[in-house]
């Protein structure tokens, strides 16, 4: 299936090259962007190696770049401290980790180890992936960055699944952070895409041929306004309690079990693991079982199916992976707050849930389009102007891009 070409509008352009120019004293030589992602199904089921629906949307990190001719790669995106990272050090740094730099120093190290002559380069970032939307902005980063290098330096070589691949290789060794190949491939591909983390070396891909628009709903993002800053043992809690019930079974992760088999060791599993991790597990089966029953839905155009299903991976997330409410927080509870939000607001129509990693930032809904203005009013005035997010899919993933 052939992608369209993803063009640089002259008013982006226009911006993008003010802001290289200020910055390095020269005009840029070619512009990149690399998309947010939202995930349509399957909560924390990618580092399970477990099946997920996803689509990239239309929001995006756009950069102009150009080769500077050195072994340093500098980067300036709007907003922040410029990232610099000299090539001649290629190993993780520890002062670096949870850093930018990190992420940049990690797939630059990939793409040499793939036998990529990585050259310095200078960059001018723009981005309306907001950090923290709960979109995956340092994805769309790893990805913007391992879209460049491969198109600068190693003549496109590497496929967009395996930029996603580095990515995660960047941010797992590199940046510090456990995550799953979810984010990184739904940013790559492009489009909505369902895809199999069975064989995690070569995940299987395959594209959805579904329009939302033509479904009478709009799909938004909400925006819960909570600060997840010191909530990573919470995201680490999840993966540490799956590992020890796949470890009971001397396993790898949760798919390699068989469910009669964890159903069966239930009594020792809670005494071992806890019942926390028992409950997560059975989110992880039934999540897992529901990601192809959603695809399946769609392909067939049964869009109330969909939904259904939809609603009930919202209660699962709640209910037995439990990424809702931080442990012990009782005055904070903004991703419950949203959630409640959405069910008042609905009027039992369309469907909402938790999406990403919970605990803080978003809840995705499927809104019916003659409610959508009064959904987004009542949203917005609880939690804050702008919100509730209206989003397209895109059908680009990381690329390359032409200029009108």
């Amino acid at each position: 299936m052939s992608v369209p070409t993803l063009y640089l509008s002259p008013e982006r352009k226009e911006a993008l090259d003010k802001g290289f120019h200020d910055i390095f004293g020269c005009e840029p030589e070619c512009y990149f962007s690399a998309p947010g992602r939202t995930e349509i199904s399957g909560n924390h089921t990618d580092h399970q190696r477990g099946r997920v629906l996803a689509g990239a949307v239309n929001l995006d990190t756009q950069a102009a770049v150009r080769v500077n001719g050195t072994s340093i790669i500098r980067i300036q995106s709007q907003g922040y401290p410029m990232c610099v990272v000299d090539l001649s050090n290629l190993e993780p740094v520890e002062s670096e980790i949870n850093s930018t730099p990190a992420l940049v120093r990690g797939v630059a190290a990939r793409f040499v180890q793939l036998g990529c002559k990585v050259q310095g380069f200078d960059a001018y970032a723009e981005s309306t992936v907001l950090p923290g939307s709960g979109l995956s902005s340092s994805a769309a980063y790893e990805v913007l960055i391992g879209t460049i290098i491969n198109h600068l330096f190693f003549d496109a070589k590497v496929s967009q699944p395996e930029i996603a691949q580095i990515g995660q290789y960047a941010e797992n060794v590199f940046f510090g952070k456990p995550c799953g190949l979810m984010d990184q491939t739904a940013s790559a591909v492009g489009g909505l895409v369902t895809i199999d983390f069975a064989d995690k070396d070569h995940p299987v891909i395959r594209p959805v041929n579904f329009d939302f628009s033509t479904t009478g709903h709009a799909l938004c993002i909400i925006d819960s306004r909570a600060d997840h800053a010191d909530l990573t043992d919470e995201y680490a809690a999840v993966t540490q309690e799956l590992k020890a019930v796949s470890q009971y079974f001397g396993k790898e992760v949760i798919t390699e079990i068989d469910e009669a088999d964890f159903y069966a060791a239930i009594p020792q599993l809670r005494e071992r693991c806890g019942d926390r991790a028992v409950m997560r597990t059975i989110h992880e089966y039934n999540e897992n079982r529901r990601v192809p029953q959603q695809v399946e839905c769609l392909e067939k155009g049964d869009f109330e199916g969909f939904l259904k299903l939809t609603k009930e991976s919202g209660f699962s997330s709640w209910m037995y992976l439990q990424n809702v409410i931080p442990a012990g927080y009782v005055n904070q509870q903004a991703m419950a707050v949203a959630l409640g939000l959405c069910e008042h607001y609905l009027q039992g129509k369309g469907a909402y849930r938790v999406h990403g990693g919970g605990f803080a930032g978003t809840v995705q809904a499927f809104v019916p389009q003659e409610i959508l203005e009064s959904f987004r009013t009542g949203i917005d005035a609880a939690l804050g102007e702008g919100a509730c997010h209206v989003l397209d899919i895109r059908p680009q993933g990381g690329v390359k891009m032409e200029v009108c």
